[in-house]
């Protein structure tokens, strides 16, 4: 089905008798306007996700200058890397998911930017560890009004066909907010102080907040499925646990996440520790060596899986499966390389084939979600994944790092490598739910 970028009412296309209904894609407002042009609206979308994820790396980032201003272990740099953003986000994720599939996306991603921005500005104020930790507690409950929002609001605006190369778009931003958290806080912190990194990224993600709101309309409702009952939240998160591919593709987003996650939050401070560069020089290194190639791979891994997916929504999950094995063993022997050069040389692999297998996931679910479902059963799974890989990972590898070797680089390596394996499981729940995807699809629709 065709998608006009801008003007123009088209209507689901007639299905052949006894085949299913073609699925709805808005091209209009619910007050008959036009849409943003859909590559517009992307555009902003990105745009507030580097936001969101140079916020959160601003912390590892920032972790030694942080870590020697406060005077703290590194079991409580990992709880602000982790708990004190992740607690608040998760509680929060699923009601506001839930309202996402009913009220204005739009309104719910752009007052989420401005709330964890202002947090962010306020991170920059704190003078104890306390006060950053609030802070962080902040940030968490406005960035859980952003991912499984904007998730379903690209199902709204880009037909199937072209998903995996919008959730590799959006996918990039993680690449280039990490590069923007860890090299760019790093190099405004050599210029002033370390809390004024948190105040320049508070204040422009404002500004992008309202732009966004401005700018980008809310598309139509599919008004076959928005006329549907709708279930009580209890009812609704029974039917998706009770999906086998919603538990599977829960399992794939966990523990994969829970092993990059860590090692990404991780990673400046083990380079800086195990290779004796300043903070500037690490967050640097470690953004660079592993961002651009995870550029690379999040918008191959798009473009592959919609060439090569058409008619088999099954070979996205087929490509997570091997893009997820070869970057968990990647960044595993990063981890223990005792050479800068050889650990920059096994980031490319690693960025490549990291940078693009949660696409596959993300896809897999906006397939397989009813549209009246899509955004809390993405909120659902996303929640998962910021139990393990948020709130366990980074504060599981600073414990192992204080118990086994204070502040040295061999207890962060077992501490990672604790973490790291996990990925694995990931590999094979992935493989499993390309047997399960379609009649799940069914049966979902049906209910």
């Amino acid at each position: 089905m065709n998608h006009p970028d801008g003007g123009g009412m088209a209507a689901p296309a007639p299905s052949a008798a006894g085949s299913p209904p073609l699925p709805f894609v808005a091209t209009m407002t619910a007050s008959g306007r036009p849409l943003t042009n859909r590559w517009v609206a992307l555009s902003l979308l990105v745009l507030v996700a580097i936001l969101n994820y140079a916020d959160r790396f601003l912390i590892p980032g920032l972790a030694q200058p942080i870590k020697a201003h406060f005077a703290i272990s590194d079991t409580m740099m990992g709880l602000l890397m982790g708990p004190a953003f992740a607690l608040l986000y998760s509680l929060f994720t699923l009601p506001i998911a839930r309202m996402a599939d009913r009220r204005s996306r739009i309104a719910i991603i752009a007052g989420g930017c401005a709330f964890w921005s202002f947090f962010t500005l306020l991170s920059g104020m704190a003078t104890t560890p306390t006060m950053l930790a609030l802070a962080r507690v902040g940030v968490g409950i406005g960035e859980a009004a952003y991912q499984a929002p904007a998730a379903a609001l690209i199902a709204a605006y880009f037909p199937a066909a072209e998903r995996g190369r919008a959730f590799a778009l959006m996918g990039t931003a993680i690449y280039i907010g990490q590069m923007g958290g860890l090299a760019g806080g790093p190099a405004i912190a050599a210029a002033s102080t370390w809390q004024t990194a948190f105040h320049v990224l508070g204040m422009i993600g404002i500004i992008v907040a309202l732009a966004t709101w401005l700018v980008v309309r809310e598309p139509a409702r599919d008004p076959v499925a928005h006329a549907a009952p709708v279930l009580p939240l209890g009812p609704t998160m029974r039917l998706l646990i009770g999906t086998p591919s919603v538990r599977l593709l829960a399992t794939v987003m966990a523990l994969g996440s829970l092993s990059g996650v860590t090692f990404g939050m991780w990673g400046p401070a083990l380079f800086e520790r195990a290779y004796g560069l300043s903070t500037q020089a690490a967050g640097a290194t470690f953004a660079l060596s592993f961002g651009m190639p995870g550029l690379l791979g999040v918008l191959g891994f798009g473009f592959l899986a919609d060439r090569l997916g058409k008619g088999d929504a099954t070979v996205q999950l087929r490509l997570t499966a091997l893009a997820l094995g070869g970057a968990t063993t990647a960044i595993l022997l990063v981890t223990w390389s005792e050479s800068l050069t050889l650990a920059r040389l096994l980031a490319v692999p690693a960025g490549l084939m990291g940078g693009g297998w949660s696409v596959g996931v993300l896809a897999g679910l906006q397939y397989m979600l009813p549209n009246a479902h899509r955004a809390t059963g993405t909120a659902l799974v996303l929640l998962i994944s910021s139990m393990f890989a948020t709130v366990l990972g980074p504060v599981l590898a600073g414990q192992l790092s204080d118990w086994i070797a204070g502040s040295g680089p061999h207890g962060l390596r077992f501490g990672l490598s604790v973490a790291i394996p996990t990925g694995y499981i990931g590999v094979w729940a992935s493989w499993r739910a390309v047997r399960s995807l379609e009649r799940d699809k069914a049966n979902l629709a049906a209910a």
